[in-house]
């Protein structure tokens, strides 16, 4: 049987890293696009190119001779320029598919997020059809939002695509979600009721879906099927909504934490963070806000989606349950010895 060459670009990050182990797990060649170079993905036998994937040049280099394209890399966060989202976000992915047009790829799976249909309103059951909202509060939905666009319209008989929106990635080795809940528990505050449910994923679930989105484009070009999965959007999750901090409060627990003490209200996290965005941008501050309007919306509403599109085009089902991936994050803590954020263990 013929292996697939397959590049995953961002693949140093926490979700490339994982679809990079099971495709190698399973006999692929693979390689990887990333700003740095990484010992482990060398360890697995892995090719790396290091480079900017806003630099066309660069991003032409990793995609000859290749079949398949999982682009994960992707600048994310909830506040920042916009050009500094602009430019990875969306000139990388015209890059990339201008680079797999160019090179025959045959494949592109793209990662985006569920946050290009947010609103700032409760989304409860939302499937596909959600459309994008006139208004961003952020950047980053906003440039993911074009990136979709890019690849949607991107899928032909030349280029077959799909476009994934995995919610909230976490697990072990998680480099951004839980190091950030972590770092600072001590004067984290509930936002709103804390009775917003929202959807997760599992960091195994979600590099399982890219794999399976692959697998159905492959099979489906290969007997000719009519009506494709290529150029469609898939929410995926771990089809459990949970108490969004419920869900802070069990992920302090793994790392030996106490829970969240003491709340604020929508109104009053929104007023703070505009008036800590103002103040961020007015100093030119690079750093993270401790509190944004868009991370305010995020922390205070429901957001959980309908899945029932994977499951019927991808067969996508979660391989690991909720309750499970708390006890093996719990696990990887102790064995990293991070119960209390000591000794880099995010480095």
């Amino acid at each position: 049987m013929k292996k697939n060459k397959i590049l995953v670009t961002g693949g140093g990050g926490f979700l490339g890293k994982a679809i990079i182990k099971m495709l190698v797990e399973r006999g692929d060649h693979v390689s990887s696009f990333s700003r740095h170079f990484y010992p482990e993905l060398a360890n697995m036998g892995v090719k790396q190119f290091q480079g900017d994937i806003a630099d066309p040049y660069e991003v032409e280099k990793a995609c000859t001779d290749i079949d398949m394209v999982f682009h994960v890399a992707a600048k994310a966060g909830v506040s920042g320029r916009w050009a500094d989202y602009f430019k990875p976000n969306v000139i990388g992915t015209e890059n990339i598919v201008k680079a797999c047009l160019k090179h025959g790829v045959r494949y592109l799976i793209h990662t985006s997020s569920p946050s290009v249909v947010f609103d700032g309103n409760d989304m409860e059951g939302v499937d596909e059809s959600a459309p994008y909202p006139a208004r961003y509060h952020a950047p980053y939905p906003a440039t993911k939002a074009i990136a979709e666009r890019i690849v949607v319209n991107a899928a032909s008989d030349q280029l077959k695509t799909v476009i994934l929106r995995p919610h909230l990635i976490w697990g072990p080795e998680d480099n951004h979600l839980l190091p950030g809940i972590i770092a600072r528990h001590k004067r984290l505050k509930r936002v709103g009721d804390g009775k917003n449910l929202v959807d997760t994923i599992y960091i195994d679930n979600a590099a399982h879906a890219h794999i399976l989105a692959g697998d159905k484009l492959k099979e489906e070009d290969k007997i000719k099927f009519r009506h494709s999965i290529s150029g469609k959007v898939y929410f995926i999750s771990q089809d459990a909504p949970v108490l969004l901090w419920k869900m802070v409060d069990d992920m302090l627990n793994a790392a030996d934490l106490p829970p969240i003490k003491g709340s604020v209200s929508l109104k009053t996290a929104e007023m703070a963070g505009v008036v800590i965005e103002t103040i961020f941008n007015l100093l030119k501050i690079e750093k993270e806000p401790p509190m944004t309007q868009f991370m305010a919306k995020e922390l205070a509403t429901s957001h959980w989606f309908d899945i029932a599109r994977a499951k019927k085009d991808l067969g996508y089902y979660p391989i690991v349950s909720t309750q499970e991936g708390v006890i093996r994050l719990k696990n990887w803590l102790l064995s990293k010895n991070c119960k209390l954020f000591k000794k880099g263990c995010y480095r």
